[in-house]
């Protein structure tokens, strides 16, 4: 049997397979900002390239066309419509470094470290009102009612999370509910959304939203183990974030329902104090393991993510066309990336 390398691995084919459609995705963004910004302050452009085109995955564009074509859409017109999700994303990630003060993101200085808070915000700002423009423009009044829904939420989510910013004894229902509103209902938007602009049947906009909501908590779970246990270089990120924060992640939460009173104790020691935030990150991480915060967390990503693929079963005469076999691959490189 031939050993799998690099070169053969599920991501490696997965990034070939998908390649010419995001390439399509950037080309169509590029397009779109040299008529949006025409008129534009320079520094606004300069930010926009620097902040956009700085690596990505176009995971959330790549899902509405993947989403569309299942459901039988052909044409380039979908890719005016995608982008709108990378928008929306990139104005989160701008608006999101300013919030917590974010230095790095992929593995470079954030917007608002380059070109200050007022700048990050601004842009933003343009951001989030062009993906508004195009999700009414190209999709219609019942597209922009379920991306509105989602970017409601996202605030949502955010102001839970501001709420229970120090309850070191926070719920994993709490948790999942931030989850959902931070990331989840973005990914189902664009699946819907994509569904939608095919003329897609209800079961089927229910399944593909079903596969977004579940991919994205799936997603947002394995990058909270990465902030424990990934590479900073691979990550772009500095390990330990999460803690540094105090942010109540997942194994987190799973470790301090089943520690012992004396190592519960010791983790919100840890948690609580500033010096001992600094210093005891990797003894956090080793009772954090000893409870198997990281194996249930791990475990809880694999059953959502595999519940999402169930759910493309509606799509039973469409499962061998190349749409269903990506989303299917995008599902397993959710589990298995490292970045």
């Amino acid at each position: 049997m031939r050993e799998e390398t690099e070169e053969t691995s599920p991501q490696k084919r997965l990034l070939a397979a998908i390649g010419p459609e995001v390439k399509k995705i950037e080309e169509a963004m590029r397009c779109d900002l040299q008529v949006a910004t025409s008129q534009a302050d320079p520094l606004l452009v300069e930010i926009l390239e620097y902040g956009i085109f700085n690596g990505g995955k176009r995971l959330r564009p790549l899902l509405a066309v993947l989403s569309a074509r299942l459901c039988g859409l052909q044409g380039e017109k979908i890719y005016d419509l995608a982008i709108a999700f990378e928008y929306l994303h990139a104005a989160t990630l701008f608006h999101d470094d300013v919030i917590d003060r974010g230095e790095t993101r992929r593995g470079k200085p954030s917007v608002n470290k380059a070109f200050g808070e007022v700048a990050a915000i601004l842009c933003g700002d343009f951001l989030h009102s062009r993906s508004m423009f195009l999700v009414g423009s190209r999709g219609g009044s019942a597209s922009l009612e379920v991306f509105c829904r989602a970017a409601n939420g996202m605030v949502d989510g955010e102001f839970l999370q501001l709420r229970n910013s120090r309850n070191h004894n926070l719920s994993e229902e709490d948790y999942f509910t931030v989850v959902k509103g931070k990331t989840a209902l973005l990914l189902a938007a664009t699946c819907e959304i994509g569904a939608l602009a095919a003329g897609a049947s209800l079961p089927q906009q229910q399944a593909l939203s079903h596969y977004g909501l579940n991919l994205g908590i799936g997603f947002q779970i394995v990058d909270d183990l990465l902030d424990y246990l990934g590479d900073a270089k691979q990550t772009g990120k500095a390990i330990g974030n999460d803690f540094q924060e105090e942010k109540m992640t997942l194994p987190l939460i799973a470790a301090l329902t089943s520690a012992s009173p004396e190592d519960k104790k010791r983790l919100l020691f840890l948690l609580d104090n500033d010096e001992a935030r600094q210093t005891g990150f990797s003894e956090a991480c080793a009772l954090i393991d000893k409870y198997n915060g990281f194996a249930l967390s791990r475990n809880r990503a694999e059953s959502l993510v595999a519940d999402a693929v169930a759910g493309l079963a509606v799509f039973s005469e469409e499962a061998a066309l190349p749409p269903a076999h990506t989303l299917r691959a995008l599902a397993e490189y959710v589990l298995t990336r490292n970045k």
